[in-house]
């Protein structure tokens, strides 16, 4: 199971191409312009204060990121998100200038800002489902850079998809080059094969090609050799593309250390500033949603003591970020304190060992509630891979492929495979249809994705639909 099922990014950056510049402000000029149209629509006269406006909403708008060429339910999830950070930046800046300077005259009034807020939308809405329409005829406007892609697999066909789709600004596929024997080329049917490997030099003499992709792998030696030989002779600029994509990439990337080149195919998503704005998204939930769960964490806790002996609070050692060791807290719903490092006994839903509250709080997941003290510790996240007890660890990272990558990120309250009703029981496939969901979280992880699941976790909770054991 994948999020993107094509492990080639679903769009190539923005700031590629000619026209890199112009789309990377476009999404902010029509947040501006929807300002200004708000204000002459009220007829109220321009003020210095508009022009602040103006300015904040230029800086904090959707950065550019948002493709132009298609329009589909996650393009229109990034722009409602980036549409909400323009509003609450310029809410929140104020009402603190507000706050700052009482005796000045309010930065924007408020039936302007909440015009402003439904224009904006409309108006992104409109122009990204307007685009595909547009954009084809757009890009005729500019010179196009000529493509051959040398080698037929699946990372080939999924680079021709991406140029054919617009995503490569400025680019067209002239076609493929390719030097198997025909019974093999049959198989590569719908593909535009223009000549083989000897002629590549000529071919891209002949069509103008400015740009090669060398699909093959590097196993082929002296077949990449012998290409680039023949390229010398041509002002074509050529890029290898590795065949690495075979493989379950983890936030693939290009990397330079110490200024050699290299291509990440496993690392964590979380670099930067996107820690940062998964930690801020952490603390700011778990911090607002306190007053609420403090009466609901004491009243739990007093039942727990007056039902049955022992702690009220159930510590257990785990696997966290990287594969350190943490201790997690669990409202004890056992009358046994198994704390999983060398043995864990799963429970089933007749287990004796489970006292009469504890049926209820594992069957209601109010038994993780504590674990939100493990979210303002920093050892755990919202969302995340669920972790495991240790002696569950050491079990499967010998059974299932990729086990242990799931680690790379902080464990969560909820996550992926929780949502999609994954949680509970562990036989191996129950464990690695888990395992194949967090994966898969891992290589799409964004903040928008953190946000998705946390609001499935609580319509599930609400519904009952994450009733387990």
């Amino acid at each position: 199971m994948k999020i993107y099922l094509d492990q080639l990014p679903p769009r190539l950056t923005p700031d590629q191409g000619q026209w890199g510049f112009a789309k990377a402000i476009l999404d902010r000029l029509l947040m501006a312009g929807a300002y200004l149209a708000t204000v002459g629509a009220f007829r109220v006269p321009f003020r210095r204060n508009d022009l602040i406006v103006v300015l904040i909403v230029l800086m904090v708008s959707a950065p550019g990121r948002i493709p132009f060429r298609r329009m589909d339910r996650s393009i229109a999830w990034q722009i409602v998100k980036h549409w909400g950070l323009s509003v609450v930046s310029l809410a929140l800046i104020t009402v603190i200038l507000s706050a700052v300077f009482p005796e000045d005259p309010a930065l924007v009034e408020p039936r302007i800002a909440l015009a402003w807020s439904a224009a904006a939308l409309l108006t992104l809405f409109a122009a990204h489902a307007a685009s595909p329409f547009v954009a084809p005829h757009v890009s005729r406007l500019y010179r196009k850079d000529k493509v051959l892609i040398v080698g037929i697999n699946d990372v080939a066909r999924r680079l021709s998809r991406l140029i054919a789709s617009g995503e490569a600004d400025g680019q067209q596929l002239v076609g493929f080059v390719e030097d198997r024997s025909p019974p093999r080329l049959q198989r590569a049917a719908g593909e535009r094969v223009v000549g083989g490997f000897e002629q590549l030099g000529e071919l891209t003499r002949t069509h103008g090609v400015s740009v090669i992709y060398l699909a093959i792998p590097m196993a082929q030696q002296p077949r990449v050799l012998a290409l680039l030989e023949q390229l010398r002779d041509t002002t074509a600029s050529v890029f290898f593309v590795p065949d690495v994509f075979i493989a379950d990439l983890v936030q693939a990337r290009v990397a330079t250390v110490a200024g050699l080149p290299m291509v990440s195919v496993c690392d964590t998503p979380l670099q930067g500033a996107a820690a940062v704005k998964k930690r801020a998204l952490d603390l700011v939930v778990t911090l607002a949603a306190m007053p609420l769960l403090l009466p609901v964490l004491g009243v739990i806790a007093l039942l727990i003591k007056a039902t049955s002996e022992g702690p009220v609070i159930f510590r257990q050692r785990r696997f966290g970020l990287d594969g350190r060791e943490i201790t997690v807290l669990k409202f004890r719903t056992m009358k046994v304190m198994e704390d999983g490092h060398t043995t864990y006994t799963q429970v089933t839903r007749d287990d004796d060992r489970v006292t009469p509250i504890g049926r209820f709080l594992r069957k209601s997941s109010l038994d993780e509630l504590p674990q939100v003290f493990n979210v303002l510790e920093g050892s755990m996240s919202l969302v995340g891979p669920r972790p495991h007890p240790i002696a569950v660890n050491e079990t499967y990272r010998k059974l299932i492929a990729g086990y242990m990558i799931r680690h790379k990120v902080k464990p969560g309250i909820t996550g992926w495979a929780q949502v999609h009703g994954q949680r509970g029981g562990n036989d191996l496939p129950s464990m690695r249809k888990r395992t194949e969901y967090d994966i898969a979280y891992l290589q799409s992880w964004s903040l928008g994705l953190d946000m998705r699941i946390l609001v499935r976790t609580a319509l599930m909770l609400v519904r009952g639909d994450m009733m387990g054991y």
